[in-house]
């Protein structure tokens, strides 16, 4: 009798495992046989991904392959070979452009939440046909969501207007807010330095009855204008990371709001912004530039329409793809406990701005600019500076090209002349890879090396 029993819990289990089996090849061969296309698609991202290149570069499926047809490295700044292995100890810091490569960690860390596979019939029509817009209503959904998370804009009662990147949507809005006005319009940045595509645009772009006038203070000092005014009040700042508020106001004064910056990365978030036209981007949310997707929050309806006429006119909508992709990272953004992202990327910004504030204070040669600590109502405490650049001022009077000293010293950035503050100011990215902030630091700490250099020496002839 216990034998029989004995064989009959072997036959039981047996079963078991053979019912396990089934299970299992059913969900892993049968499916993957019927998921071919996708599974060949991330088997390419895959192999891809996985060339190392010394971990000094990347490889992408789009980028240069060599005579094998195979993708090859890209090497960051400083790194060169094949493999992207050599070091030159001679090449220059180049903190000069605004790429946020410094979350690609973070990406790298979510890699299968933030993945993309698209079939190749993927949203071929120009629009959307459950409401026959340019504009993804899910992805709407997700950025009232990510901002509701992040505590920094009131969307509630408020239209959403997608455009490729913020820059067209600046662009956009100066044309919807100038169409009320039949004479001239002058176009102004908020104050000195700031962010120079305001006048490109105006000026290039030929916006009908608008003219570029400089920043406010020329208007503000003039008490003799009365015409109609567009106002650009770029909070936080670009370059020097300050949260800034209007300088002009009046029946006859409109005013645009840039918060590309404004996200707990850069600032502390002190309220909710809650203007009448809002502009964001998602190349400094997430760190993707290259998708050039931004959006706009718009209250008056007018404004609204106007702006979405010139989108679609202009670009017949944003690309389906992007706004895919776009509704992905923000769904990553989102999970757990909604602050991985805004946690990493402040956590970051706020040690490289220590270190650096800590080089400056050893030189009397150059200053940063000053930003307070404020209490930020995302993380919910007083919140030290973690800006997205250095502003730097050259305080010799013997200096006067600060970008030509720190270019001597091996050091690439952007000349205060591009922001309007003269040759006396540089600034540097502190949004790059790792690789480039670790080789600014050692630039600096040379130049300030040779600095106490020449103070000794100096000291010594006494």
């Amino acid at each position: 009798m216990a034998k029989i029993k004995s064989f009959s819990y072997v036959l039981c289990h047996l079963v078991l495992v053979l019912v396990n089996i089934y299970i299992f090849r059913k969900m892993y061969y049968y499916d993957n046989e019927k998921l071919s296309w996708s599974q060949r698609a991330a088997q390419e991202a895959e192999k891809v991904a996985s060339i190392s290149c010394s971990g000094h570069g990347r490889a992408y499926i789009d980028g240069y392959v060599n005579v094998d047809g195979n993708p090859i490295c890209e090497c960051y700044s400083c790194y060169g070979g094949i493999d992207c292995s050599l070091f030159s100890s001679n090449c220059s810091a180049n903190v000069e452009g605004g790429d946020p490569l410094f979350l690609e960690p973070f990406w790298m860390q979510n890699a299968a939440s933030s993945a993309v596979v698209v079939a190749g019939w993927h949203r071929m029509s120009y629009v959307f046909p459950n409401n026959l817009s340019f504009i993804s209503k899910e992805l709407e959904k997700s950025i009232r969501k990510i901002h509701a998370i992040a505590k920094n804009a009131i969307t509630h009662g408020k239209y959403i207007i997608f455009g490729t990147g913020s820059t067209q949507l600046l662009h956009a809005a100066v044309h919807a807010l100038s169409m009320d006005n039949k004479n001239s319009t002058k176009v102004v940045a908020n104050k000195i330095p700031y962010y120079s595509l305001y006048k490109l645009q105006t000026e290039y772009f030929q916006t009908r009855n608008c003219e570029f006038g400089g920043d406010s203070s020329m208007l503000k000092n003039n008490s003799d204008f009365a015409g109609n005014v567009i106002e650009f009040v770029t909070s936080p700042n670009n370059p020097d990371g300050n949260l800034e508020s209007p300088v002009l106001n009046g029946p006859n004064v409109k005013h645009i709001y840039d918060h590309a910056y404004y996200w707990s990365h850069y600032t502390a978030i002190p309220a909710p912004a809650d203007e009448d036209l809002m502009i964001f981007s998602m190349s400094k949310l997430t760190g993707h530039a290259g998708s050039r997707f931004g959006w706009a929050i718009v209250k008056d309806v007018n404004v609204y329409t106007r702006m979405m006429e010139f989108i679609s006119l202009a670009e017949m909508g944003t690309s389906k793809d992007v706004q895919l992709r776009a509704l992905t990272l923000l769904k990553v953004v989102a999970q757990g406990d909604d602050k991985q992202l805004f946690n990493f990327a402040q956590q970051i910004l706020t040690d490289r701005w220590k270190k650096l504030s800590h080089i400056f204070s050893l030189t009397k040669r150059f200053s940063l600019q000053t930003i307070p600590t404020q209490y930020c109502i995302f993380f919910e405490r007083t919140r030290e500076p973690s800006p997205g650049y250095a502003w730097v001022k050259c305080k010799r009077k013997e200096d006067k090209n600060c970008q030509e000293i720190f270019r001597v010293a091996k050091i690439t950035g952007r000349t205060g002349r591009q922001f309007f503050a003269g040759d006396r100011y540089v600034r540097f990215s502190l949004l790059r890879g790792q690789h480039d902030f670790d080789m600014l630091i050692h630039r600096l700490k040379e130049l300030i090396y040779q600095e106490y250099e020449a103070n000794a020496q100096a000291m010594s002839s006494f």
